[in-house]
């Protein structure tokens, strides 16, 4: 009968010990997917201007109007955030809460030729547009990070690594993950906000992208290190559903 090695008790008191006192299999909790838009209608967001209407609803889905392909047609319902009541132009919307590191999910929809935008933090904006078939493609085309004004001049910008995009009328994904701006005790920014990827459709259109400050039609608020995700809905009809966020904390070697 052979007898057990001094290895095989080790590891048996180590198990024992780890089952004793609950220490096996303790492993860190991912943060969790939070849900932006849910059956409670429009709760969660709100205009930019409260006090003024609006045209944001919620609806089951939307296709688009057969007697015109710029514009939808909606089912009424929950799970679709749109506004295409009309022509697609009011106020931007704005999450109730605020964000800083995260990464999103976000599926979108529009119609032929129109316009949209996905603004980080209220101030950096992912390009939503009609960009089906260009066989070359700029900044403002969806995918692309908007130019930015500077002293009246529009500065920067940058284009997708490649069209992604889906006809008008199908649904389309933009997975990302952003790294909010840093700043030290006295309100100094030390960084820039970095887009550190952006799948669009599931193709990789942007690989650690620094936003050297705000981009286009971005809401007039300072740079800070939280802010809402801002929906545009002022250049056309637009639908969004699936609007996933999970906040995180990028390491700053992250890449």
């Amino acid at each position: 009968m052979s007898h057990p090695s001094s290895t095989h008790i080790r590891c048996f008191l180590v198990r024992m010990i780890c089952f004793t006192f609950g220490m096996c299999h303790v492993v860190a909790a991912e943060p969790e997917w939070t849900e932006l838009i849910t059956d409670a209608g429009l709760a969660g967001w709100h205009p930019v201007n409260e006090k003024e209407p609006h045209e944001w609803l919620v609806a089951e889905g939307v296709e688009l109007d057969p007697q015109d392909q710029q514009r939808f047609s909606f089912r009424p319902g929950n799970g679709v955030l749109t506004n295409a009541q009309r022509a697609g132009k009011t106020q931007n919307l704005l999450s109730e809460k605020n964000y800083g590191d995260l990464e999103a999910h976000i599926e979108f929809n529009l119609p032929a030729g129109s316009n949209s935008g996905v603004f980080f933090m209220a101030l950096y904006e992912l390009q939503v547009a009609d960009s089906y078939g260009k066989p070359e493609i700029v900044f403002s085309d969806c995918g692309g990070f908007y130019a930015r004004p500077v002293d009246g001049q529009w500065v920067g910008g940058v284009a997708p690594l490649t069209n992604a995009c889906q006809p008008a009328g199908k649904w389309q994904t933009y997975d990302v993950k952003f790294r909010a701006p840093r700043f030290d005790t006295e309100g100094k920014k030390t960084e820039n906000a970095r887009f550190l990827q952006v799948l669009h459709n599931g193709v990789l259109i942007h690989q650690d992208v620094e936003m050297e400050g705000p981009n286009s039609a971005h809401l007039d608020i300072p740079e800070a290190a939280a802010g809402p995700l801002m929906l545009q809905g002022d250049h056309g009809p637009i639908a969004y559903r699936n609007v996933r966020i999970r906040e995180v904390r990028w390491d700053e070697t992250e890449d």
